[in-house]
């Protein structure tokens, strides 16, 4: 067997493919599952965070500078680990996949707090003044005048903070959540060979690769926007 028939048996092996792509396949749609999760989730959570923030009362502030300064600095596998295996210590048992989903989006809520409230501050405060002037209450003013110029602005490093935690989903494998990393080694032990790791790959990049040109697009489309 030459150097290349050695690789494309040990990578691309017609039999372990066959056999294993239905079991990438259902990893796939679990780790879409959990990335919408995750998405959704925190970026809703992040955006009121900043609001709130907006406010200036000075205890809320402080926590939320806390909780957005500890998520931001953890490791996200630390967390997991943490809430999968610490918190049945204290009587609370969750799934995996929730363990995962919950430590994704408080990260990403953080994340998106921080990136929201510093286009909130990047709006001229002019914009302020002239809301108020018409007789729009704070609230009004931020809502319909000041949020949506800053979302325009945090829309770039907004999507590439996404884009860099939904790829961590693969860390559900560490507590057997069934998404495609877990599935492709799961299979590669049974089968003995790294066929199914290459379809993993291939199924991240078909899943992802979209993403990352969706995420360019959405920049481009909102770059004249910008205020």
């Amino acid at each position: 067997m030459t150097g290349f028939e050695r690789f494309t048996d040990t990578f691309f092996n017609p039999d372990v493919l066959a056999t294993y792509w239905p079991v990438i396949a259902k990893g796939v749609v679990v780790t879409c599952q959990l990335a919408v999760a995750v998405v959704i989730c925190g970026i809703a959570m992040g955006m009121a965070l900043a609001v709130v923030r907006s406010y200036k009362v000075r205890v809320v502030t402080f926590v939320i500078v806390c909780f957005a300064d500890i998520l931001r600095a953890l490791p996200p596998l630390v967390l997991i680990l943490l809430l999968y295996f610490g918190l049945p210590n204290v009587g609370f048992n969750l799934s995996g996949f929730l363990a995962v989903w919950l430590v994704l989006t408080l990260v990403l809520a953080a994340f998106t707090e921080e990136i929201v409230w510093a286009g909130i501050l990047s709006v001229n405060k002019g914009q302020w003044q002239a809301a108020r002037s018409t007789g729009l209450s704070f609230t009004q003013a931020l809502i319909y005048v000041v949020l949506p110029q800053a979302i325009r602005l945090t829309v770039p490093p907004l999507t590439n903070r996404t884009i860099a935690i939904t790829k961590n989903t693969a860390l559900g494998t560490v507590v057997g959540v069934g998404e495609i990393l877990n599935e492709a080694t799961t299979a590669q032990a049974f089968s003995g060979n790294a066929s199914p790791l290459m379809l993993g790959a291939i199924a991240y990049v078909m899943l992802f690769v979209p993403i990352v040109y969706l995420g360019r697009w959405i920049e481009n489309r909102f770059a004249w926007k910008r205020a």
